[in-house]
């Protein structure tokens, strides 16, 4: 006996095939040979945009990481001259089917960030779970370039290449912030987290969570190489006129 696969392990394209095959496969044999072969094609489109999506994230980061060095480099430098504390941050993040992974940023804080935080909770600017602040006092001098140009996420084409990430796709969340989400907004596990994404390029920052989830569920839904390419494209402006980032 086949073991079966609970529902909520199930992606939302998935769960849209079974339905479309529990309402039809008792109908004529001819209409179930149709479902069965799309179902099939279903599958192998899945497995090769799949494949596709890791060979455009392995190639365009390993280019980006040859290309920003010299920033890296020129980063790490400014971070460790500006404030005390490590080049780089490490935080936990909640990556697909909600896998723990360790995240990489340019550290743009003050090393007291976290203790900080709960006397700051009050002045969140942010809607939801998440927690943001335009002017944080947390933040250094060197952190708010870094964070104004989008440098600090640059460490993240590890990621990509670590498979942990995604260049495009939903941002990745906080465990604390997961743990607050209702059904809907699980549905922004259901796919590999990414250092840009629809949300990214349509506000950032200035994008309320709801529309945030919508945007997010919307890319899973409409998931291609072509429209990863279109964001990845629509990031570049969107990163140089830092519109919503901080």
């Amino acid at each position: 006996m086949r073991p079966t696969i609970p529902a909520s392990q199930l992606d939302i394209k998935t769960l849209r095939m079974l339905e479309k095959f529990a309402n039809h496969r008792f109908q004529s044999t001819q209409a179930n040979q149709r479902l069965r072969f799309v179902m099939s094609w279903w599958v192998v489109r899945n497995k090769i945009v799949g494949n596709l999506k890791r060979v455009l994230d392995v190639t365009v980061s390993v280019a980006a990481i040859i290309l920003s060095a010299p920033i890296m480099l020129f980063t790490a430098l400014a971070i460790k001259l500006d404030s005390p504390g490590p080049i780089l941050f490490r935080q936990t993040r909640v990556g697909k089917d909600g896998e723990h992974f360790a995240c990489y940023k340019f550290r743009s804080m003050y090393i007291d960030a976290e203790a900080r935080k709960a006397e700051l909770i009050a002045k969140n600017e942010a809607d939801g779970p998440v927690f943001k602040i335009k002017h944080d006092p947390r933040v250094t001098r060197v952190g708010r370039i870094i964070r104004k140009l989008s440098i600090d996420e640059l460490p993240q084409l590890f990621n990509v290449l670590r498979g942990e990430m995604s260049l495009v796709g939903p941002r990745p969340a906080l465990p604390s912030e997961v743990a607050k989400y209702n059904y809907e907004q699980i549905g922004r596990l259901h796919a590999i987290p990414g250092i840009t994404g629809l949300q990214q390029v349509s506000g950032r920052s200035d994008v309320d969570f709801k529309r945030w989830v919508e945007l997010d569920l919307q890319y899973i839904s409409e998931q291609s190489i072509w429209k990863d390419l279109e964001i990845l494209v629509r990031t570049i402006p969107a990163v140089l006129f830092s519109k919503g980032a901080y």
